[in-house]
């Protein structure tokens, strides 16, 4: 089988990481990968965000840990790097194609030997006057949905095993 396939069959979800920030040259790869991912009519509606300021990481992880309704739970996992997905909330396919972006970010990074997790909530986050606070901040205007957030680093010890498939995920009619 061809290197795109492997990836994408060995990929997996890390909650657990080492301190060491991802370099910038692999972080802009990923986030060209994100980039190209496909939109409805090709309207390429999303903003990639690369969080490096760690105040501003923690900040979003401790609204990320608010929603979940638990101020002491640490969603980023400690993953160093941490990537926002955000599209614009007038696209009617914005959830797709955020989704496609997020999809593209986590396999291009198990490419490059980055592991990655999707965390969720970023909707919420950025519904909240702190989140848009935090966009404006960013220079970020407009109305943005946020899909997630692309937290990458290394892993901490070895990535997980697949569960195996459900027997009626594939359909042939």
């Amino acid at each position: 089988m061809n290197d795109a396939y492997n990836s994408i069959m060995n990929r997996r979800s890390v909650r657990s990481y080492k301190s060491d920030s991802v370099c910038e040259d692999l972080i802009k790869k990923i986030t060209e990968a994100g980039s190209y991912a496909p939109s409805a009519m090709g309207r390429q509606p999303g903003k990639i965000v690369v969080i490096k300021n760690k105040a501003l990481r923690d900040k979003l992880e401790l609204l990320n840990a608010r929603v979940m309704g638990d101020e002491s739970k640490k969603p980023f996992y400690g993953a160093p790097d941490v990537i926002l997905v955000l599209v614009d909330k007038a696209i009617p396919t914005r959830v797709y194609d955020g989704a496609l972006i997020m999809g593209n970010l986590m396999n291009a990074a198990n490419s490059l030997g980055v592991a990655s997790c999707w965390i969720n909530r970023a909707r919420e986050i950025f519904e909240s006057e702190e989140g848009k606070a935090i966009l404006s901040d960013l220079g970020i205007a407009g109305e943005w949905e946020g899909i997630g957030f692309c937290i990458l680093g290394y892993a901490e010890g070895e990535a997980p095993i697949a569960k195996p498939r459900k027997d009626d995920f594939i359909i042939y009619a």
